[in-house]
Parts: C-alpha cells; sequence; structure tokens
C-alpha cells in the first residue's frame, strides 16, 4: 500500500490500516519535534512510535527493512553487546547499552516518511529547530545566558545537546535553501536565527561541525561558493561579541585549560585501548577506570567520557566496534552520495551528507554519538533519503 504523501486526508473513506498508519506517522513529526524540546518528551514520544510502527508491520504482514548501509550499525550493536557483557560490571554497562534501543528509530522512518512523507518530516526538523533557535537568543539577550558558567541550552537541560541539534538542523536547513526544492524560502528565513543561536552558545565542536557541513553543501552546490567563506569568517569577527571571538580565538591556543585536557583524555583512550582492545573497559565504565588511566598533563579529576567519537568507542568497546562504525559510516556516505545523484529529492541526500560530516567533524572533540536527543536526529536525518526513495515501492541504489 502507498502511503498517503502529505498532511492532507485522502479523498476516500480511510481503511483501519491507513487510519493506524496515519498515527505512526504523526508520531514520527511528534519524536522529530519533541527531540528538539524535552527529552522526557522525546523518551515518551518515542516509545509511542515504535509501538505504533510495530503495528503497522504487523497488521499489514510486513518484515522490518532497513537500507543496505545500515547493516553495519546492527553489527555495532552487537559487539557493543558483547562487550558490555566482558566488562568488570556487566550490570551497568548492560543499563548504558539500552540507547541501542534508539537504533529502531531506522526501520520505523524507513517505513513511516515514504516519497513526499520525508519532506514534511525535515520541515517539522527546520520548523522547531528554529522556534529553539528563537529561546536560545532570547535566553542570551534577556536572561543572561551569556558565559561558559551560562550558556543557552534552548529547552533542553544542556548546552551541548542543545548546539549539537542546532548544528543537525542547520545542515538541514542549508541543504534546503542551496537546492531546488520547495521550501528554499522557509529555510532561508529561519538561518540567521540558527547560526546566531548557534555561535551564542559558546560551543567550539558545533561550530567546527556546522562550518563542515555548510562548506560540504557549498562544495556540492557550486565550488565557487566556497569563495565566500573568508568574506563570512571576516563579517563573523567584526561583528560578534567581543566573548565570542574570545572563544574563536581559544580553538587555537594550547595553552587553554579544555585543550589540554582533551589532549590527555586521548593519551588516557590509548592506553585503555591498549589493555583492552578487543572489547574495550565496558559501556559506561571509562568515567570508572577513568582515574587509574587518567594523563598526568590532565586538567579535570574525572571525566565521564572522553569528548571524542572514535576514540570512546575504541577504548568504550573495542577496536572492533570502532571498526564496525567506521564501516556503517563509510557505507551510510556511499549510500548516500547514490542518493543525491538519482533521488526526486536531492536535499534530503544533501541535508543527510551534511549531517554525517558535521558530526564527524564536532565528534573528534565531543562525544556526540552518545547524546540521546543528538542521535535520535541524526538517525532520522541520514535515514530520510532512503525513505522517500521508496515512493514507487523501490529503494534507489548508488
Amino acid at each position: 500500500m502507498n502511503a498517503t504523501s502529505t498532511l492532507s486526508a485522502p479523498s476516500a473513506p480511510w481503511t483501519a490500516f491507513q487510519r493506524l498508519e496515519w498515527v505512526a506517522f504523526v508520531a514520527l513529526l511528534a519524536l522529530v519535534a519533541a527531540t528538539q524540546l524535552s527529552i522526557a518528551a522525546a523518551g515518551s514520544t518515542l516509545a509511542f512510535l515504535l509501538l505504533a510502527w510495530v503495528a503497522c508491520v504487523i497488521a499489514g504482514h510486513e518484515r522490518i527493512e532497513i537500507p543496505r548501509p545500515f547493516w553495519p550499525l546492527i553489527a555495532y550493536a552487537g559487539w557493543t553487546l558483547v562487550s558490555a557483557l566482558a566488562s568488570a560490571n556487566p550490570a551497568a554497562s548492560l543499563e548504558d547499552s539500552k540507547q541501542l534501543v534508539l537504533f529502531l528509530v531506522v526501520p520505523a522512518v524507513y517505513r513511516l516518511a515514504r516519497g513526499e512523507r520525508a519532506v514534511t518530516v525535515t520541515d517539522v526538523v527546520i520548523t522547531v529547530g528554529a522556534i529553539t533557535a528563537v529561546v536560545g537568543v532570547v535566553q542570551y539577550g534577556i536572561l543572561h545566558y551569556d558565559n561558559l558558567g551560562r550558556r543557552p541550552q534552548g529547552t533542553l537541560t544542556h548546552y551541548m545537546t542543545y548546539s549539537g541539534v542546532l548544528m543537525l538542523v542547520i545542515g538541514a536547513a542549508a541543504a534546503r535553501v542551496l537546492s531546488r526544492d520547495a521550501g528554499r524560502l522557509w529555510a532561508a528565513l529561519v538561518m540567521p536565527a540558527l547560526l546566531v543561536a548557534l555561535v551564542l552558545t559558546f560551543t567550539r565542536s558545533a561550530w567546527v561541525g556546522a562550518c563542515a557541513g555548510i562548506s560540504l553543501l557549498a562544495v556540492l552546490r557550486d565550488r565557487r561558493l566556497f569563495a565566500l567563506a573568508p568574506v563570512a569568517i571576516a563579517l563573523f569577527i567584526a561583528f560578534a561579541p567581543a566573548p565570542i571571538t574570545d572563544r574563536v580565538y581559544s580553538m587555537f591556543d594550547l595553552k587553554d585549560p579544555t585543550n589540554r585536557d582533551r589532549v590527555a583524555m586521548l593519551r588516557a583512550g590509548v592506553r585503555m585501548v591498549q589493555d583492552h582492545p578487543l572489547v574495550g573497559v565496558g559501556p559506561d565504565q571509562v568515567k570508572v577506570v577513568y582515574e587509574h588511566y587518567r594523563d598526568a598533563s590532565a586538567v579535570e579529576p574525572l571525566n565521564v567520557h572522553l569528548h571524542s567519537v572514535p576514540m570512546q568507542i575504541a577504548a568504550e568497546r573495542g577496536l572492533p566496534a570502532l571498526a564496525l562504525w567506521m564501516w556503517f559510516i563509510v557505507a551510510l556516505t556511499v549510500g548516500l552520495l547514490g542518493q543525491l545523484r538519482r533521488s526526486r529529492y536531492p536535499s534530503l541526500a544533501a541535508a543527510a551528507l551534511a549531517a554525517v560530516v558535521s558530526m564527524l567533524a564536532a565528534g573528534l572533540f565531543e562525544y556526540n554519538f552518545g547524546d540521546s536527543e543528538f542521535l535520535i536526529l541524526f538517525l532520522v536525518l541520514v535515514t530520510l533519503p532512503f525513505a522517500a526513495s521508496r515512493e514507487s515501492g523501490q529503494e534507489l541504489r548508488p
């Protein structure tokens, strides 16, 4: 059965299955909104979405399907469970591994967001992102969330989560602006608010990720657009508040305490990998063993994670897990490039590629792949191009 492509009701009377499918799709829209607003709301909405999706699969006598590039992610999840069982504290590691449930977002989106529905999901992502951006700007300008000790966090619980989510939304909006798809005007109108809100979070890793994502989109659209980068940097330095520019300069200061501590964390991570190369120290155990592996140059006495996605995965779950994760990223990128060439909705593939590049760039300095809100939105964005290609019931392949 073909899914209804927009939020308008079909002209013919609905069947019970159509109503069920529609409820599941609305739950998906609610999830991408809730993910940007509240972790509690996102959790309950995710549970409802998964129940509705499973009900659709059962009622339609369907198989659970995922796009081919996501199979390595299943292998990564499997090795995570092996690492958890081999941990010094299996109960704590298995409890932490419940985040793997978020991977079920992939088959749910793949099933429910077919064809033009995928564009509708992206519209909701951008619109809610714009709302949270306004909240962040108000927090900075009126409520004095204007320093490193008190940063804008939107409606979320932490500025790192907020900035990471904004980074992904910026990639989706920029992809829409640079594409020939409908909705370019709305994306262009909200882009300034999104960019300003991200800048005001003082979060350097998200700045790097957003710049990497936008740069990729510019190159994909027209390499000559990359020449605007120096102009944008000059304008930013000229008009940004002094605390923001000081934060930019700190990125290149080797004496900055946070920079020194990140280097020390990498050294500690290397020692963990050397001692536990196959299964790591176990999920959620880095914070337990950190004191033992802490580098002499470290600033903070304790860190709950290593502020680097590759290093955290290797130290926590072992080198095989890192290899599987890298396989997933490569397979996903190849698949998205194929979607970019052939899809009727190239902005979706471009947004997904921007999400991958942004996550990788920011993930060198922050463990964003382990943040639930970030991970949900990331998985939604990178699955949408494959779901959109199922409009005729056939997946496009690279």
